[in-house]
């Protein structure tokens, strides 16, 4: 725990990616094997039928871009990187079972109340790198948006980390950045509307806080 709180910040966060690793990559793994399992059944079996979510203005000013794409496929690596910079157990169950009860909670409104993305008219087939994601992802599962529910739970943990290891401002502001990118990247490939979006961040916000709330004061040091 010394090493921790005494080392530079970028060897603290090497130290914690290193501590429990093989547990970190196969929870991980395992977490995300099970979620797009959950996932997928969801959105092919809706309990009735989709509602398609509204456009705004802003859904209009954005313009679909081949850029967006490496942006909205990085989540699954900045989701995973909070659990990668964590210290112990506790916080790593912890930072889990928030995020599942989150995924859970999205996943039930999605089978309840399921809503779609409207068509775009768009030949993807110009897209070939969104193309993919078309195919898979068939714009359902739509509102709130889990993509930036993820993204926004995950930035909210590494600010707090970030700040607790001392890291440059830089740092920090590009952990914003890159968050924004990802909310960003969801109306760009059109795989969700603004609505989506504003409710995913709620979502993804409000667990968040919750959940890092119970990991400080579960900790005998206030700290993760």
């Amino acid at each position: 725990m010394q090493l921790f709180r005494e080392s530079p910040w970028y060897r603290q966060i090497v130290a914690r990616m290193t501590t429990l690793w093989p547990l970190k990559a196969l929870g991980t793994a395992a977490f995300m094997m099970l979620f797009f399992w959950a996932y997928f059944a969801v959105l092919r079996n809706p309990l009735s039928p989709v509602t398609v979510m509204p456009l705004t203005w802003l859904d209009i000013a954005i313009p679909v871009t081949s850029l967006a794409f490496p942006f909205y496929a990085s989540l699954w690596v900045y989701a995973s990187l909070p659990v990668a910079f964590l210290k112990d157990m506790r916080h790593m169950l912890l930072f889990g079972a928030w995020m599942a009860a989150m995924c859970l909670l999205c996943l039930a409104i999605f089978w309840l109340l399921p809503t779609g993305v409207p068509p775009t008219g768009i030949d993807w087939r110009l897209y070939p790198d969104m193309a993919v994601i078309k195919d898979v992802d068939t714009g359902g599962n739509a509102c709130p948006s889990l993509h930036v529910a993820s993204a926004v739970f995950a930035a909210v943990w590494l600010a707090r980390i970030f700040g607790q290891v001392g890291a440059p401002s830089v740092v920090r502001w590009l952990n914003c950045l890159q968050c924004l990118a990802i909310l960003w990247s969801t109306i760009a490939t059109r795989q969700h509307v603004v609505l989506d979006v504003l409710a995913g961040a709620t979502v993804g916000l409000v667990f968040a806080v919750l959940g890092l709330r119970h990991a400080v004061r579960s900790s005998p040091l206030r700290e993760i």
